[in-house]
């Protein structure tokens, strides 16, 4: 199925066809979960779909992010994540530990998710394998009191809230040489039927991401090209991402844009920049088909993150660092 009817098919769930899928939840039909959603700053967040990302260099990391999609249409999908990961050194530099938090609304459905991650990192020829487990509690919700019905008696609908919960896993390998990353990893590793109260039940589909990104160093040293590509695939439908970024680094100073593409489906533009410290950055993901170039996705980032070493006595030092 390509990414377009993936689209659509969404749209009509956030639109009036939401009823259909109400009603087969309430008649005891098995309905699948919404797919994991993806982000238009998807290398940046590489934690959320990797734990074999999780302490994968000298900092302690942390970043937020607010995803609202479909801008214009009432009940549209909104993603928040706050994630955090370091490595331990007081162990060895070989270990990461994060930690992370989802909460994605659409429409009448609600899903949290919360995971803690391990990953352990060793050198392979003259790169870096990492290899990540991550265990997650998720929570599928839906708010019957949410609907419109003429018939508000109509027993083929739940008028209250029901939720489930399950936990899962998910599994991930990267590979880092030069300036040269690669990975590979599997979400919803068991794949698991979460119950929504007596009689309905949510499957969640087992998700399958390749990731892969170079830093093309430019002769002008405060100049960095960075493109980078995203593949998901949850059995039935898929997403693509094919990114590139120019950015500036000059001491404290760190900006950068970029444009994204997904085949078929979608264009983003992204800007960016470290402020105080802080990376802050935005995008604008504009459809090609379906929804239109005026109802499109807006995502805002948040990210900080310090050097650690726990080696040394007394206070970690505190400076910004170069985004990659």
């Amino acid at each position: 199925m390509s990414y377009s009817v993936f689209m659509k098919k969404e749209l009509r769930y956030i639109a009036d066809l939401i009823m259909v899928l109400v009603l087969s939840m309430a008649s005891s039909v098995e309905s699948s979960a919404q797919p994991d959603p993806s982000f238009t700053h998807f290398w940046m967040v590489e934690t959320q779909y990797n734990p074999a990302a999780a302490g994968n260099s000298e900092l302690l990391r942390g970043i937020g992010v607010y995803n609202a999609q479909f801008a214009g249409y009432r009940n549209s999908p909104k993603t928040m994540l706050i994630s955090a990961d370091m490595p331990l050194f007081f162990v060895g530099p070989k270990h990461g530990v994060g930690a992370y938090f989802m909460s994605d609304d659409a429409g009448f459905f609600s899903m949290k998710n919360f995971a803690v991650q391990y990953a352990h990192h060793r050198k392979l020829f003259s790169g870096t394998l990492s290899v990540g487990l991550q265990v997650d509690l998720l929570n599928e919700t839906f708010d019957g009191s949410k609907l419109n019905m003429e018939d508000s008696g109509d027993q083929a609908f739940s008028t209250g809230s029901v939720d489930g919960s399950k936990i899962d896993a998910s599994v991930g390998l990267a590979y880092k040489w030069r300036d040269l990353r690669v990975a590979a990893s599997v979400r919803h590793l068991t794949a698991p039927t979460i119950l929504l109260g007596e009689t309905n039940e949510i499957r969640i589909k087992r998700s399958y991401y390749l990731t892969a990104g170079y830093n093309i160093r430019l002769k002008n040293p405060l100049f960095t090209i960075h493109p980078d590509v995203f593949w998901m695939f949850d059995g039935a439908d898929s997403k693509v991402y094919i990114h590139s970024r120019l950015q500036y680094d000059n001491g404290e100073k760190m900006m950068f844009g970029g444009l994204s593409y997904s085949p078929s489906s979608s264009a983003a533009i992204i800007v960016g920049g470290r402020f105080h410290g802080v990376v802050l950055s935005y995008s604008y993901e504009a459809f090609t088909s379906g929804a239109g170039l005026g109802n499109g996705n807006h995502e805002v980032v948040v990210s900080y993150q310090t050097p650690l070493n726990l080696y040394k006595k007394g206070r970690n030092r505190h400076k910004s660092v170069r985004l990659l």
